[in-house]
């Protein structure tokens, strides 16, 4: 018995570790950059496959005589799924939203700060000068040209110390249904243009500062995150990079990705080039007024001649099965397939199988019953409680032959109390003689354990939870935690990081502690360990599980509340067969007394 205790233990333990794993696998914290490694390949380096080297030449003002300055203006996009808007300020995007997804309100994907944003805009100059900052875009407005409801183009001109003038235009072209679009930059040089090299870059297209939706924590356990990937889909099954950037330590990628991301817990941003050469640049650069930063930038490398066109597709929306799948079967209106976008969503490790079939499931109880994520996962964990009652039923008849087998456990280990091989060659022999397993008692824990680690996965990244609704005015959405009460002037706990006062939580530690009293047995209401793994393991995954998306805790507990019912009806069930089984036994031999063994008259 106290051998399963410290295993039970040690799985309980195993919880917890696995938590703080999942954490840190979905959060990783950020890599310091060595203090005297100097960085092998400088920022803005141009590729060996790219054009030859180019001498460096600065951009000069815009060259747009007075009367014909242009005004600054907004102009606005609107499909039936997102709304951007633009300014001929930079030519570059203030606004996107995405329309119909956040129960009628739009979510905004440009974050900014005291400072506008640069999604979009053109630099000019080192691609190390622009991710730092130090050269950033003209701000002379530039001539629009609206093509059609869906089509705009922003053009200015340039010039260079030498009197080299070129023009620059920047034209999007967005499709219905889409959340992809694509941008096309065009440089066209008078005759005294016959090469583009600024800094070591044509140009660079900037993305900054922050993709949305707003959050309040970066790298929370619940909260928003900021990851940057890379796609190589000539990759063996295409590869996924996560990307280690840090404030300090920005990352140049110059293998020429596919394409690359940051990908948010719901929401990405996708960028791919259609241009023979190019370099992706990801930046954490501060920005006065906003928490966190998440840069891209895609350089150019120099080039050769007077006119070049090149077309990039970005994809801001969703980071959801449904969305990005149209990019692997051609179902979009670039007829675009096998583009790789679907590995944003999808589920990783040696779990992701399980995790898939969960979420299968949960849509399925949510489209069968009335449509409300919280009594779709009630009735997902009905589901598998059901599938592992086999192995609940097992698991209970073996606790009760332990029972039965315990005074004989105990006769072996107090006989060879000094001599631990022996005891356990005895152990060994025994269980082997009575066809028993010690462990068939741990099973369905073992059995669990990989399903709750899928089902904190799946309500941490299920876009379809995104904002699920269970109970109003309390559980508002399943994938955040719930609240009874906010503490005032942005409060917080010390040490714990507590914002608010929660309710599942407790309810998560009664439903644990008055399990562990049903599933008690009678030899073990004496047993300190078991005290303990009755009183106390609940006290501390109260504190792990405080800032947990809410509809886990929707599961645990109704995971405890089914088992609890479960075991009293498999204790009826054991009851009756024990007594069933009494009375079906032969009654025990009558003792032989020996002859002469009465008691004998006394003699007179």
């Amino acid at each position: 018995m106290e051998k399963r205790t410290i295993l039970a233990v040690v799985l309980s333990m195993g919880v917890m570790v696995a938590f703080m794993l999942i954490q840190n696998a979905m959060n990783p914290p950020p890599a310091q950059p060595p203090q005297q490694a100097a960085p092998q390949t400088p920022v803005g380096t141009v590729p060996e496959t790219s054009a030859p080297l180019l001498p460096a030449t600065p951009v000069a003002e815009t060259v747009i005589p007075a009367e014909e300055a242009v005004p600054l203006q907004e102009v606005i996009i609107e499909t039936d799924v997102v709304r951007a808007v633009f300014s001929n300020a930079l030519g570059d995007i203030v606004s996107f939203q995405l329309l119909g997804l956040d129960r009628g309100h739009p979510v905004e994907m440009i974050l900014s700060g005291n400072e506008p944003p640069q999604a979009f805009a053109v630099a000019f100059g080192s691609l190390d000068d622009v991710m730092a900052g130090r050269i950033r875009p003209e701000s002379r407005n530039f001539r629009v040209n609206r093509v059609s409801s869906y089509i705009v183009e922003f053009s200015r001109e340039f010039v260079m110390p030498e009197g080299g003038m070129f023009t620059m235009t920047k034209r999007y072209e967005f499709q219905p249904g889409e959340y992809m679009f694509e941008m096309t930059i065009a440089l066209e040089g008078n005759q005294a243009v016959h090469y583009f090299n600024f800094g070591g870059a044509a140009y660079t297209i900037i993305f900054g500062p922050q993709i949305g939706p707003a959050f309040t924590k970066l790298a929370g356990r619940h909260e928003e995150f900021r990851n940057f990937q890379t796609f190589d889909r000539g990759a063996k099954r295409g590869r996924l990079k996560t990307e280690r950037v840090t404030e300090r330590a920005p990352a140049l990628i110059t293998s020429q990705p596919s394409w690359a991301a940051i990908a948010g817990k719901y929401f990405t941003l996708v960028a791919m080039p259609l241009t023979p050469q190019y370099i992706f640049g990801f930046s954490m650069r501060s920005e006065s007024g906003l928490s966190d930063a998440s840069r891209m930038y895609i350089s150019r490398p120099p080039l050769v001649g007077a006119r070049h066109e090149d077309r990039f597709r970005f994809y801001i929306g969703p980071k959801n099965h449904q969305n990005l799948t149209r990019y692997e079967r051609g179902d979009n209106a670039f007829a675009l397939r096998d583009a790789g976008l679907i590995e944003l969503s999808a589920s990783r490790g040696f779990l992701a199988p399980l995790e898939k079939g969960l979420k299968w499931l949960l849509s399925f109880f949510y489209n069968s019953t009335i449509r409300n994520y919280g009594i779709a996962i009630i009735f997902l964990t009905i589901f598998v409680k059901i599938i592992l009652f086999p192995l609940t039923k097992k698991a209970s008849e073996g606790t009760m032959r332990m029972q039965a087998l315990a005074p004989k456990i105990k006769e072996i280990q107090e006989r060879n109390k000094g001599n631990p091989q022996k005891m356990n060659a005895e152990m060994g022999e025994f269980y082997r003689r009575e066809k028993y397993n010690p462990l068939s008692g741990c099973l369905p824990m073992l059995i669990q354990l990989p399903i709750f680690i899928a089902m904190f996965n799946m309500f941490n990244t299920h876009f379809e939870l995104r904002g699920a609704m269970f109970i109003p005015g309390w559980i508002d959405d399943l994938s955040v935690p719930e609240s009874i009460v906010d503490f005032p002037n942005g409060f917080t706990v010390p040490f714990l990081g507590w914002t608010a006062l929660r309710l599942l939580p407790f309810i998560y530690v009664a439903s644990q502690m008055l399990y562990g009293k049903v599933v008690q047995t009678p030899d073990q209401k004496g047993n300190q360990m078991m005290k303990y793994m009755l009183y106390v393991m609940p006290l501390v995954f109260f504190f792990v599980l405080y800032n947990m998306p809410s509809g886990l805790l929707v599961y645990w507990i109704m995971s405890n509340i089914l088992t609890m019912v479960q075991q009293v009806s498999i204790n009826k069930y054991m009851a009756r067969k024990k007594a069933a089984a009494a009375l079906a036994a032969p009654p025990p031999p009558k003792p032989i007394i020996a002859p002469g063994g009465g008691k004998r008259k006394k003699r007179k």
